[in-house]
């Protein structure tokens, strides 16, 4: 092997030790376990090579050496193995979805157990609605109900039916509704819902026969308009953290436990992977002083809906990734499946 691999093989052994013992490794341990046909003192120029790039550092009770935040980053970009889960692991997550949920937050805390459960780490589920204004518009409709009254069907391309009832012109026919509303879909499909008003307000000089509607209609629209969605938080396993020798320091538990029992800095944290479809940030990447000594792993997907769902995993930076990574995979696969069963029922 040349140089660039030999380094590269250490550095992945000493990783992949440190996770499961998180204690220093030396170049015996190395020779012993990893690389028995390389000496130990081949071994530790390669030791001393790493930690001058910065990628290992060395505490001043041992002579070993433990991975830096710039190992664990290069460990999960380049050298990480998935690790599959087992049987048992992969029916431990089904068996949480089970039975039909009635609501998205029996999804999301149970989804927080599983996972918790199966990797004793901290599991944090964030589902978001995602506001009106981001939905596209597939179809508009006016149907009349009354003489003087139709009703403003707007269909998105989530499948999200907005209805609303609204004023219009005694003269005005079901054809005539009908005419007016398969030429604003032709012109309106496509836009978000947030652009409707301007562009309806704009198109004005177009319709001059349609004028009174129009404007009845940027009223109704106007009335009805929703804020941005709401955000739901489930946090799982905040308490297996503390069987980490990491956070043996009670001071450095109490900061921690402190972040995870705070809704806005849970969402702080899982918002900084949520435009990714995956994400694993490590260390200071996680953005919080606290959880500077965390990593948080998170998957994010979106349901047809409108609902932006981002589950994360917290846990020390000596983190099993390749097992929270196949954990969260499985998870999302169960999430998708029994959801899609729900909006079948």
């Amino acid at each position: 092997m040349d140089l660039v691999e030999r380094k590269f093989r250490i550095l992945q052994a000493i990783v992949d030790d440190y996770i499961v013992t998180a204690l220093p490794v030396g170049s015996r341990t190395i020779s012993r376990k990893y690389e028995q046909n390389l000496s130990s003192a081949t071994i530790r120029n390669e030791m001393s090579d790493l930690e001058e790039l910065g990628y290992l550092d060395s505490p001043h009770t041992s002579a070993g050496r433990v991975p830096s935040y710039k190992a664990y980053r290069l460990y999960v970009d380049r050298l990480m193995k998935r690790t599959p889960l087992g049987a048992e692991e992969a029916q431990a997550i089904s068996r949480f979805f089970d039975r039909r949920m009635r609501q998205m937050e029996d999804v999301a805390e149970r989804a927080a157990h599983a996972l918790s459960s199966v990797t004793h780490y901290t599991t944090a589920v964030m589902t978001r609605q995602t506001g009106e204004d981001d939905l596209k518009l597939r179809h508009l409709q006016l149907v009349k109900v009354t003489e003087n009254t139709a009703l403003l069907l707007l269909v998105t391309d989530a499948g999200v039916v907005k209805q609303t009832p609204m004023h219009v012109s005694p003269g005005m026919s079901t054809d005539d509704l009908y005419k007016v509303s398969r030429m604003l879909t032709e012109r309106l499909a496509g836009c978000r819902l947030g652009q409707v008003q301007s562009i309806l307000e704009g198109i004005g000089a177009e319709f001059r026969d349609q004028n009174e509607l129009l404007s009845g209609m940027l009223e109704t629209l106007r009335e009805s308009a929703t804020p941005e969605g709401h955000t739901d938080l489930v946090v799982g396993g905040t308490s297996n953290l503390l069987e980490y020798p990491e956070y043996s320091d009670v001071e450095k538990a109490r900061n921690l436990l402190s972040v995870l029992e705070t809704r806005e800095k849970v969402i702080r944290l899982l918002q900084g992977g949520a435009q990714m479809e995956f994400s694993v940030r490590i260390g200071p990447e996680t953005g919080l002083p606290e959880t500077k000594d965390c990593s948080v792993v998170s998957a994010t997907y979106r349901l047809g809906d409108g609902r932006v769902n981002t589950i994360g995993i917290i846990g020390p930076t000596r983190m099993q990734y390749g097992r929270v990574i196949s954990a969260l995979e499985y998870m999302g696969k169960a999430l998708m499946e029994t959801l899609s069963g729900q909006e079948q029922k």
